[in-house]
């Protein structure tokens, strides 16, 4: 297979081994937010566009795929079918659901971080969604569909386009075409412009519970239920799905149950376990860890400040100083390629004296 056809390649967000959001029939959780877009296909408050919000990873993008699967397969929503259906399922051999997991679907146009095959380095995926890949919508809504059809468009996700993108989605969204209907993935829609957020109907998806997780991990083929990977993956998730299979490969499990047992030790810090933790995290390709690692320290503060709440004041404080000081040096980090060890020494350094209630070093 060639870089142009490999989706691990040519997908922002392909993970080896799982279906893309585009092929996934399955909806793990978010019964609710599924009964309120169907209700509203069925009815006259159908809207022209969507934002559907909510935390990265947890099914938004499969839910919009899921409708847009439904809407062209039957595109009278006043149908005796449409209002009789109990969900937004197809059959696995429904002709539209395989067009759109081959990303050949003619009513469906799914707007994402390019692919540039012209890029230097590994990374040929576009860091923003362009104002190019947002003008794609003009060739598309201009075609001439059947009387009647749905022109549906995926934006995902909007936190990655660029300001030039976000004002071109505007201008669409405030003169939509006809028979056009937009659902656009937003993983923080504060950021999104008030124009865009005033001219669309809000879905908000919430957090997988960690049973969710377990049995996405399981329907996936990622992790038995029940097993401790998939427990550990769960508990840490925060309930995204995405991210609890990130955890449940490699060492990245590994990496959270020994940063459990030196912060069990807190305000003692071993300094030689700190040392081999920030090898295996900072070394060149461990990105999953890395990340963690951040989601960790935030974790483990947000529970301690929880936990002292009738605590000294200047122990919250250090807490807080702490966050402060380690996400501003970790996109320090990301941004300048520095040094990502000494981090999380200093990490673990300042969490161990934020636990004895002293302020962190500078």
């Amino acid at each position: 297979m060639s870089d142009e056809h490999d989706p691990l390649v040519t997908e922002a967000d392909a993970i080896a081994g799982v279906p893309l959001p585009r092929a996934q029939t399955r909806l793990i959780g978010h019964e609710h937010a599924e009964a309120e877009i169907l209700d509203a296909y069925r009815s006259a408050r159908m809207h022209h566009a969507w934002i559907l919000a909510g935390p990265k990873g947890i099914g938004k993008a499969t839910l919009a795929f899921r409708f847009a699967r439904f809407a062209l397969a039957h595109p009278d929503a006043r149908s005796a079918e449409v209002g009789a259906a109990t969900s937004l399922a197809l059959p696995d051999d429904h002709p539209d659901v395989r067009k759109i997991a081959g990303g050949a679907h003619p009513g469906l146009l799914h707007l994402k971080r390019p692919y540039d095959p012209k890029r230097k380095g590994k990374d040929k995926i576009r860091q923003d969604l362009t104002v190019d890949e947002i003008r794609r919508t003009v060739p598309f809504f201009g075609s001439t569909g059947s009387e009647g059809s749905w022109r549906i468009c995926i934006v995902d996700a909007a936190d990655d386009m660029n300001a030039n993108a976000a004002n071109a989605l505007l201008k669409i969204l405030e003169e939509p075409p006809r028979n056009s209907l937009f659902l656009v993935i937003a993983h923080s829609p504060g950021r999104l412009l008030p124009t865009i957020r005033s001219r669309c109907r809000t879905l908000r998806l919430h957090e997988l519970s960690e049973a969710q997780v377990g049995e996405g991990l399981s329907m996936l083929g990622v992790a038995e239920t029940g097993s401790r990977i998939a427990e550990r993956a769960a508990t840490l998730s925060q309930g995204s799905l995405r991210k609890a299979i990130r955890l449940a490969e490699g060492e990245t499990i590994d990496i959270a149950d020994r940063f459990s047992a030196l912060a069990a030790r807190f305000p003692e810090l071993d300094v030689e376990a700190a040392h081999d933790l920030a090898d295996t995290i900072s070394r060149n390709g461990a990105e999953d860890g890395w990340t963690l690692f951040q989601d960790l320290v935030a974790d483990h503060l947000h529970q301690a400040v929880r936990g002292g709440a009738s605590g000294p004041l200047d122990r919250l404080v250090s807490m807080a100083e702490v966050w402060e000081k380690t996400t501003h040096a970790a996109r320090e980090a990301d941004a300048f390629n520095l040094d990502r060890k000494q981090i999380v020494l200093n990490a673990f350094r300042d969490l161990a004296e934020a636990a004895r209630g002293q302020g962190v070093s500078s």
